[in-house]
């Protein structure tokens, strides 16, 4: 069986404005920090796998086709430390479908697809919804300060049941170094 990160996208990976929508490949920043976490979590043999919602294709801000073009733009970027797959929600929170995190089908397609050990694999994000998509997949989640992160544990506080939380996407890999 194989282990995994599962990583979100806006805020944990990338940067992110709240409230603006990302629609064209231009406006992806990665965090500086974000490849070499990934070169970590890669070398310690982890899959990696982006998973997002992207509730504005629901809501018509922009297209499944424009948002495929964000994340070839990312990919190169990341270069030797692509993810394996990225996977999104491509619904309006409205909608009440079963792929938009905190529900667990984006998750439960990519255990089943690349033969993953729940036991030994992680989620990183930086909203509660990130970390209860992880808890309730079965995977440790770590929630990071960046974007929303500092938010979201000030609003939340214990009621994020994160096994720990970081500053960023580099605090989560060195982390999860330690206990591999």
């Amino acid at each position: 069986m194989n282990k995994a990160v599962f990583l979100d996208r806006d805020g944990t990976l990338i940067y992110e404005k709240p409230g603006r929508y990302l629609r064209y490949p231009r406006q992806v920043k990665l965090y500086k920090t974000a490849p070499a976490a990934l070169k970590i979590l890669k070398k310690l043999g982890y899959k990696i796998f982006i998973v997002s919602n992207q509730s504005g294709i629901g809501r018509g801000y922009f297209t499944a086709e424009e948002t495929d073009k964000v994340h070839s733009r990312l990919q190169k970027m990341l270069g030797p430390c692509r993810a394996d797959e990225i996977a999104y929600c491509p619904h309006a929170p409205s909608e009440n479908c079963a792929c938009r995190k905190p529900k667990t089908l984006l998750g439960q397609n990519l255990v089943k697809k690349y033969n993953i050990d729940i036991g030994r694999s992680f989620m990183i994000g930086d909203k509660k919804s990130d970390i209860d998509f992880g808890n309730a997949l079965g995977v440790k989640s770590i929630i990071v300060r960046t974007a929303n992160g500092n938010a979201q544990i000030k609003k939340y506080g214990d009621r994020i049941k994160a096994a720990k939380i970081t500053g960023n996407l580099s605090g989560a890999a060195v982390y999860i170094k330690g206990l591999s």
